[in-house]
């Protein structure tokens, strides 16, 4: 893939992943102030689908957005070939999207 769409993929990915982190935070600070306890916070995440729903496409977005950012790093920091860098990147993007995926399926009650 050239560069210039993996510059564009990244970008797109941030747009994406902006709002929901700030969702997530969000939820993160009134779980905490209104005093919920994990049990009902996971009560919560499986009683809709919404929240599997919006905490898949977080992952999806993370599992594009932080291999590229990594690949970048590991290109100006490491004296590793084109093909190591993009091997650790891409390993690193498929790890990252099967354990979010898994967490969320676990979060979701769908594990259960």
């Amino acid at each position: 893939m050239s560069e210039a769409r993996l510059f564009v993929l990244q970008r797109l990915s941030a747009l994406v992943m902006a709002p929901m982190v700030l969702l997530h935070l969000g939820v993160i600070l009134y779980a905490t102030r209104a005093g919920l306890s994990a049990e009902a916070i996971l009560a919560r995440t499986g009683s809709t689908p919404l929240w599997p729903v919006f905490y898949t496409l977080f992952v999806l977005a993370v599992a594009v957005h932080v291999p590229i950012g990594l690949r970048n790093v590991l290109r100006e920091w490491t004296s590793l070939g084109r093909a190591g860098v993009n091997a650790i990147a891409i390993g690193f993007g498929a790890i990252s999207l099967l354990l979010g995926l898994r967490a969320v399926w676990a979060v979701s009650g769908w594990a259960s």
